[in-house]
């Protein structure tokens, strides 16, 4: 299985105006820049620079001077995170190249995509849960509102039979009619115990003493029923249905309180627990989309500005390890100075703008620049106080290069 490559991109970009001093780059002596990296200038570096050598008496002028080093304005650095292979390089050392352009392609690609399509399956269903929590919240708000009135009707039905079982089981006046009830079974009982007496010294088979037989029978269960039901009136409930209707009580309550909060949270919109988990889940997945998305394009490592290839430690099948430098770039178009022992008695007469002429050893010319920063905090160089400043170039001479050495006289 192929391993997983995330590449680490340092990219040093130091602009002229910004508030503080930039360190002084390592030279990238491999890179090859033809008569196309010059800038196109009205007048050619020939015309406007002058070979010379440098003085060797210190400032007998009175004016600063300092020694320093070519730097570019940008340079980057791409390390491997995590090991892996590389699939193609598309580059050479020195090639000028455009920003975006694909320098490198490393393994692992399928594996980030199908992490990429899974992110991106994850936000659409999180957003439309987002959306049916919104679109959804007049339908939640009249169910919970259906939910309260219910339980408010059975809250109060409930406290209605528990007050019943504080007295007896019969109102007066169903106690009053079964009462009479009561006296009329119990008539009727007598008189079909008086028309049985008659017959009952009669054989079974007598038609008549079948008859009465039948007739007492049924008042004798007229009488257990008026009477049994005249005492369940007049009685008081059981222990059992009281405690039944205190139980079917406290779950009313407890189910009419609930529908309260359920309807509260959702009355004036959606519930905002619900809600917020929603919207949560949106944005961890956007999230997870781009840490998945920024691992993908990682394995293709793209030119982050217009420049060229000064380092290229790779070729294709290599295996890279962590923290092993895979290529560097670097602006040849775009370079300044950096100065390194400024001493404190010259930075006093050193101020920002201040014309500068900087003679490039390596080329024998002085070109023309400005003072662009100066260093608040000072360094220590051989026990001696120093301040470094930066040095925008008015010119671009042809072959100067990062690294080179200059003298910078402060005029």
């Amino acid at each position: 299985m192929k391993q997983v490559l995330i590449i680490g991109l340092v990219v040093t970009i130091l602009l002229s105006g910004c508030n503080g001093v930039g360190k002084t780059s390592s030279p990238l002596p491999t890179v090859a820049l033809d008569s196309q990296d010059q800038t196109t200038n009205s007048t050619s570096v020939a015309q406007t620079t002058e070979t010379r050598t440098p003085d060797s008496s210190p400032n007998e002028s009175g004016n600063a001077a300092a020694s320093g080093t070519v730097t570019s304005l940008h340079q980057a650095q791409f390390v491997a995170n995590s090991s892996g292979s590389v699939q193609t390089v598309s580059v050479t050392v020195g090639e000028e190249v455009k920003s975006g352009s694909i320098l490198v392609v490393l393994s692992g690609r399928e594996k980030m995509q199908a992490a990429v399509d899974a992110a991106q399956l994850e936000l659409l269903s999180a957003r439309q849960e987002l959306d049916a929590v919104n679109r959804d919240a007049d339908k939640v708000r009249a169910a919970a509102q259906v939910r309260l009135a219910e339980a408010s009707k059975a809250l109060d039905d409930a406290v209605r039979r528990r007050e019943y079982r504080n007295y007896r089981n019969g109102s007066e006046s169903t106690i009053n009619s079964a009462k009479a009830d009561y006296i009329l079974a119990k008539d009727y009982l007598q008189k079909a115990q008086d028309a049985y007496s008659y017959y009952q010294d009669l054989p079974d088979e007598n038609i008549n003493k079948a008859g009465a037989l039948t007739a007492l029978s049924a008042a004798q269960k007229a009488y257990d029923k008026a009477l049994s039901n005249l005492n369940y009136l007049t009685g008081m409930p059981s222990q059992l249905d009281v405690d039944q209707a205190e139980a079917n009580l406290q779950a009313a309550k407890a189910e009419y309180a609930n529908a309260q909060k359920a309807f509260d949270r959702v009355k004036n919109g959606p519930d905002p627990e619900t809600l917020a988990l929603a919207q949560a889940r949106v944005s961890n997945a956007e999230s997870q989309l781009l840490a998945s998305q920024a691992s993908l394009d990682e394995m293709e490592i793209k030119a982050p500005f217009d420049g060229s290839v000064g380092r290229l430690n790779v070729h294709p099948g290599d295996w890279v390890s962590p923290g092993q430098l895979i290529l560097a770039m670097v602006d040849l178009k775009h370079m300044q100075v950096e100065t390194t022992d400024l001493s404190e008695r010259d930075v006093v007469k050193v101020k920002a703008g201040q014309s500068v002429k900087v003679f490039v050893k390596a080329l024998g010319v002085n070109v023309p620049g400005k003072v662009a920063q100066i260093a608040p905090m000072a360094d220590t160089l051989g026990g001696d106080v120093v301040y470094k400043t930066i040095i925008t170039l008015e010119e671009i001479p042809q072959g100067l290069l990062p690294g080179m050495s200059v003298d910078v006289k402060y005029q």
